[in-house]
């Protein structure tokens, strides 16, 4: 069942009234695509959060937009680094039989018997480029890594078979791999990629494929 988020729409546009919006636990945000011509609107900061919480980052959501729904999925957002809010988001509305296009999380997963052999565990790949219909984009891309040896790598065309999506990215791409404790020293650390997901995660934009 698809998650509910209620919006209103935003008639005024002057810097003050957005603030108000803020203020009052909203925050302002614009709907554009399939069938809406683009408009501003508002919504809870609170109902937002739990919606996003439930569905994911790449999630469907059915916007209540003055009693007319309408599928969204989250296209990008501005963020307060200081304050830690966020402070404008945009939605894509989206027809459900029609593909998109959208960069999804790569979480690792499991121990990697090279890491217990001294290597050390780098990250390449933290996002990846996916196409399909709006349900079948996933939350996050998970990569075992149970199997990863000193000097071996995970490449994009080591996991794709049998997915639900397109991958937009070429097979020799290196996900993940495991640094011999040699190589790790000559690597200098602007260099050096820790595993998770970075720490900006701002920019990840979602469209319509063509």
């Amino acid at each position: 069942m698809t998650t509910v988020l209620q919006a209103k729409e935003r008639k005024e546009f002057r810097g003050s009234v957005l603030t108000r919006i803020r203020r009052d636990g909203n925050i302002p945000a614009v709907v554009y695509g399939a069938k809406v011509e683009s408009k501003p609107i508002y919504f809870s900061e609170a109902d937002f959060s739990k919606v996003m919480k439930k569905v994911g980052r790449n999630g469907v959501i059915s916007l209540d937009l003055n009693g007319q729904k309408h599928n969204v999925v989250l296209s990008d957002y501005q963020a307060d680094p200081i304050k830690n809010e966020i402070v404008h988001v945009d939605l894509l509305a989206v027809d459900m039989s029609q593909e998109i296009t959208a960069n999804v999380r790569v979480s690792l997963v499991g121990e990697a018997p090279g890491v217990k052999d001294g290597g050390v565990l780098q990250q390449s790949l933290h996002e990846m480029s996916v196409t399909a219909t709006p349900d079948h984009i996933p939350p996050s891309i998970d990569v075992d890594i149970t199997n990863l040896q000193v000097n071996e790598t995970i490449t994009i065309g080591d996991i794709k078979t049998n997915l639900g999506y397109e991958v937009n990215h070429t097979e020799d791409e290196v996900i993940a791999s495991i640094l011999a404790p040699r190589q790790e020293e000559e690597i200098s650390s602007g260099e050096k990629q820790n595993e998770g997901t970075p720490e900006n995660e701002e920019g990840r934009e979602t469209k319509a494929s063509d």
